[in-house]
């Protein structure tokens, strides 16, 4: 009885489709007069199922896409035979030669699927962008997490304004990046590429991140710039245990509150072209089989219009993961009903979509309505009439001067100063100095980039002494501790006059835990290996000892900051980390940088973000000091500022008006400097627990030794907006507080009413 219902079904399919192909508009998609959406309802009719399922599959350069000795494109027979049909995309095409050689590369490949699939389509190549373009031959910038730290959205923009023109001049359409997803528990692996534990500030990064990356939209049909596809969508960065892949359980107040808004703007504000999906399941509910999270949120609710794309595999991952659906065509299906409009890598998904029409033609209606998205990005980035890159222009747009001196200008307002004992800092280059460069984070470069910037009369000795790790990508494993290394050290630093200790992390300690055969995230944030056994012993030779913390996770750094004289926290700088470092350190430039995320002082505490509702801070533990090593928001300066004259326009607001507040700062240090004033807003009474504090507003500004600046933001009624008791947005009358200072913990602070 199947096999004779399936005749007749196959048969309809066929007269459904041969009618559409009839019904087409007559008008001529590469006609570049049109709308994007005629030129879209033009183009679909004529293509086959095959040709629009391959719309909906994006495949790795690393299956068989590359260039032989001469530079020419070699294909792999598998790669040959994807791109009859045309497809989406493909992810880092070129992404290990030389920007020039790439443009080239991509230029002979475009050209290869445009003339091989009936019509013409043009594919999307894809990156990343972790520090800079993750490609040979960019600019290498900070991680997201260390641009944050600098708390400058304009920085920033400026930042993915390069990411976006490097990417383009190589022959790059899209970029899977930049996250939105909020990073509060350390022990998750992949926390540097996202923006800090706070809702405000990640939303005022991730919305200038794609606004740069995508030229301000105009960008993209001008050729110069790339779409961002903002991720991942959502509550990725808060995994059950910190395991990457495990469950996220966060309430429907936490998501809608602070785990949404990023996302929203990210849509709203800045038109990101594309959103993937994460991970994890959410509450129970998969991820990518969740029709109300992208659909119903992301489309219905915030008028979505571009693609969203699976994670690695993981619609796949429905049926055997996840285990949500009984079969990979199950799990076909429910990604695409949930609205997922791409396959990334997978050949057990979204491959059955043509069979499963031949059962059930219905389903051809949600593969137009994601092959619609996925023709639209490409009418949008001009790939229709400007499919190739101009090679003349990749020389002079890839690492050029102001790009590098860009990664530099970043560095040096991300470094946070967190501990300067008896200012200590900055060291005096006009004195004769011998200063040891001592740890495990010290490069091959480091000495020199030192010595580039201190002058003739210091002196460098430098030793790495020991790595953490056996440097094994999938799983690395810690290394035994080396007496012979650490006594070397040691006996540097009694014949220096200071030392200088590169600690922390690296990219062995800290990575993305992938599916198989690969761990990153970690059960303690103790720094690993001897690395505090080695500051107390240089410490005890009675000589200063100024640590340089560079990491990609945040650090339970008890014994460094009880120790040493002075931290310098680095995150994760760009390829000119050291030299801006050094610069700081010789007090070219004085410290600017404010930590996006809460310093605990111990993994136990967590979870433990400073805008937890305040009820959390009732209690501390048995034998721990309470509150964190650091808070939220702080950073030292080589100047000191006084804060003065907060005041309100009024103390009353209305759901219909709004309150200026404003404050005076006043440099009363001896050197210019930059600070980061922070307002923070406080709900005293609610009908839900509310959070202890919520950062609202910041502005970075510059002040010469005794200058004052008055400096003004708006508190307006949608601030003080949050989800109530029936789960809707409420305004509530009552008591708010208003905390203007240099940290989420050291304000001055006022008061007003919320009258309705």
């Amino acid at each position: 009885m199947k096999k004779l219902f399936i005749l007749p079904m196959l048969a309809i399919y066929v007269l459904v489709h041969s009618c559409a192909q009839a019904q087409s508009s007559g008008k001529d998609y590469k006609d570049a007069s049109l709308t994007i959406d005629e030129r879209v309802e033009a183009l679909l009719p004529l293509l086959s199922l095959e040709e629009k399922v391959a719309q909906m599959r994006i495949f790795h350069a690393n299956i068989g896409v590359k260039s032989d000795e001469n530079g020419k494109l070699v294909l792999s027979d598998r790669v040959i035979e994807k791109l009859k049909l045309g497809i989406a995309g493909i992810k880092n095409p070129g992404e290990h030669i030389d920007a020039v050689a790439a443009a080239k590369l991509n230029n002979e490949l475009q050209k290869y699927i445009i003339e091989s699939n009936r019509w013409g389509i043009p594919a999307l190549f894809v990156t990343e962008s972790y520090n800079g373009v993750d490609a040979e031959g960019c600019t290498k910038f900070g991680r997201p997490i260390a641009s944050a730290a600098s708390f400058n959205p304009e920085l920033v923009k400026r930042q993915w304004d390069v990411v976006g023109k490097e990417a383009r001049l190589r022959g790059m359409h899209m970029c899977h990046s930049p996250e939105a997803d909020l990073v509060r528990d350390p022990r998750f692996g992949r926390m540097s590429e996202a923006f800090g534990e706070d809702t405000y500030l990640t939303t005022q990064m991730v919305t200038s991140a794609i606004k740069g990356v995508q030229g301000d939209y105009v960008g993209l049909g001008n050729g110069t710039h790339i779409g961002a596809v903002a991720k991942h969508f959502a509550g990725y960065g808060q995994v059950l245990g910190g395991s990457n892949f495990a469950a996220i359980e966060i309430s429907e107040r936490t998501l809608i509150d602070e785990i949404y808004p990023p996302f929203e703007a990210a849509v709203k504000d800045a038109q990101t072209l594309g959103i993937m999906a994460s991970h994890g399941d959410l509450n129970g509910i998969a991820s990518h089989g969740n029709p109300a999270l992208l659909t119903g949120v992301l489309r219905n609710d915030w008028g979505f219009n571009g693609y969203v794309v699976s994670d690695s595999n993981d619609i796949a991952r429905l049926f055997y993961f996840m285990k949500v659906a009984e079969s990979p065509e199950a799990a076909a299906l429910m990604g695409l009903e949930a609205g997922i409009d791409i396959d990334l890598y997978a050949e057990d998904s979204y491959a059955y979509l043509p069979e499963m029409v031949k059962t059930n033609p219905e389903i051809e209606k949600l593969i137009d309505r994601s092959v619609r998205r996925v023709l639209r990005t490409k009418f949008i980035l001009g790939l229709f009439d400007n499919p190739y890159i101009d090679i003349p222009e990749v020389e002079k747009g890839v690492r050029a001067a102001s790009s590098l001196a860009l990664a530099k200008e970043s560095d040096l307002e991300s470094v946070i100063l967190l501990k300067n004992e008896n200012e200590i800092l900055p060291l005096d280059k006009n004195k004769s100095l011998k200063i040891a460069l001592l740890g495990p984070l010290v490069k091959e470069n480091t000495k020199a980039m030192f010595e580039a910037v201190s002058g003739g009369k210091i002196s460098f000795v430098a030793e790495k002494g020991f790595d953490l790790t056996d440097g094994k990508t999938g799983v690395p494993q810690l290394l035994e501790k080396d007496p012979k290394a650490i006594a070397k050290m040691v006996a540097m630093a009694k014949g220096a006059d200071v030392t200088i200790l590169f600690l922390g992390g690296d990219e062995y300690t800290s990575k993305e835990a992938f599916f198989n055969n690969a761990l990153g995230d970690r059960a303690t944030i103790d720094p690993v290996g001897p690395q505090d056994e080695l500051l107390e012993e240089i410490k005890a030779t009675g000589k200063p000892v100024i640590v340089v913390l560079k990491h990609r996770r945040t650090l339970s750094i008890n014994v460094i900051a009880e120790q040493a004289n002075a931290i310098l926290d680095t995150w994760d700088l760009s390829e000119f980390g050291d030299e801006s470092t050094a610069r700081i350190i010789f007090g070219e430039v004085s410290p600017s940088g404010k930590l996006p995320v809460t310093v605990p002082r111990s993994i136990g505490q967590m979870p433990f973000h400073y805008s937890m509702k305040e009820i959390n801070y009732k209690k501390g533990y048995l034998f721990l000091e309470d509150g964190p090593i650091y808070p939220f928001g702080y950073g030292l300066s080589y100047a000191s500022f006084e804060y003065s004259d907060l005041k309100l326009s009024s103390d009353e607001i209305t759901p219909n008006s709004e309150i200026e507040v404003s404050v005076t700062v006043k440099n009363t240090g001896k050197v210019k400097a930059k600070e980061v004033v922070q307002m923070y807003i406080k709900d005293e009474i609610g009908s839900v627990t509310r959070p202890d504090k919520e950062l609202k507003a910041f502005e970075k500004i510059e002040l010469n030794p005794g200058e004052a600046k008055t400096v003004t933001f708006k508190i307006t009624p949608k601030m003080l907006e949050f989800t109530g008791l029936q789960m809707t947005k409420v305004l509530e009358a009552g008591d708010y507080a208003v905390k203007v200072g240099t940290s989420s913990s050291t304000y001055i602070e006022t008061a007003f009413k919320l009258k309705k």
